[in-house]
């Protein structure tokens, strides 16, 4: 593996050691890198990390519940097919002028290697990942309706993560490079939020992660607050001027960390309860 294509982590984005040493064996190994943990973990932030890091496009695939394996292939607008065949002047027995790529047929198709996020893989539907396992392996697919086959010019670096909310199929997963990133310690998230708000009282942050751990700990919560809500808290509080006493007496700006109804009852019960210590 050449240099130029080994990831050492960016200045604003902290990987653990074991996260850089897993993108670089799926980048020696031509393997999709899989990876899961839970939201807020900084699974997107890492795409953008690696192809800065590699100095490469990022093309980004956002996948929903109704997406389809092709739409990421190519796109056949037949709307304005059948629209030109009606009211236009244009050859419509040229079927290529109305075939478009979509993102994996972008990567496909690019001049440069290109790093490659299929986001949230698990929102789509079960035969989703199958799907995509020849054209992942052989990095070509056909285009039947011009009778075209589509090869990678580069292999592109491909990124795919998932929140676990669907189990994924065994033959996509042998097919992929897994990693799991574990929600950051306290000793790494002042790392991660000083990268984000360098200017940062010391004491303050301090006594944020302190609050902010211990609310995690709460038991019945429903969303746990993530690292973005975290860094938005802290900043929060430091534009609030908010006494340092405060935030271990009350959470202040509780609904910055918290989203849900329930999530505030539980805290503010805790929090009364003389639980916090």
């Amino acid at each position: 593996m050449s240099q130029s294509f080994t990831y050492t982590g960016t200045s604003d984005y902290i990987a653990a050691p074991d996260l850089m040493q897993t993108v670089n064996v799926a980048v020696q190994l031509s393997r999709p890198l899989l990876i899961k943990g839970e939201p807020g973990t900084g699974k997107t932030m890492l795409a953008q990390s690696i192809a800065r890091g590699l100095v490469m496009p990022l093309i980004i695939w956002n996948v929903k519940s109704t997406t389809k394996a092709q739409d990421g292939l190519y796109l056949y607008d037949t709307v304005q097919r059948l629209y030109d065949g009606q009211f236009g002047d244009r050859d419509v027995s040229n079927i290529a002028q109305y075939i478009r790529p979509g993102k994996l047929g972008e990567a496909f198709e690019s001049a440069e290697r290109v790093v490659l996020l299929i986001d949230e893989i698990d929102k789509a539907d079960l035969e989703f990942p199958n799907d995509l396992l020849w054209e992942l392996d052989q990095m070509e697919f056909n285009i039947p309706e011009t009778h075209q086959t589509v090869k990678a010019v580069h292999r592109p670096i491909v990124l795919i993560t998932s929140n676990a909310e669907k189990e994924l199929p065994d033959a996509f997963l042998r097919r992929c490079v897994f990693h799991y990133i574990e929600f950051p310690d306290e000793e790494m998230m002042e790392r991660i939020v000083h990268v984000h708000v360098p200017q940062l009282d010391k004491r303050l942050l301090d006594l944020a992660i302190q609050a902010f751990y211990w609310l995690r700990s709460v038991p019945g919560l429903q969303k746990k607050p993530s690292t973005s809500e975290l860094i938005d808290w802290v900043q929060a509080l430091a534009r609030g001027g908010v006494d340092h006493k405060e935030i271990a007496a009350r959470l202040p700006f509780m609904g910055v960390l918290l989203k849900k109804d329930h999530d505030v009852d539980v805290a503010q019960r805790a929090l009364a309860g003389g639980r916090r210590r």
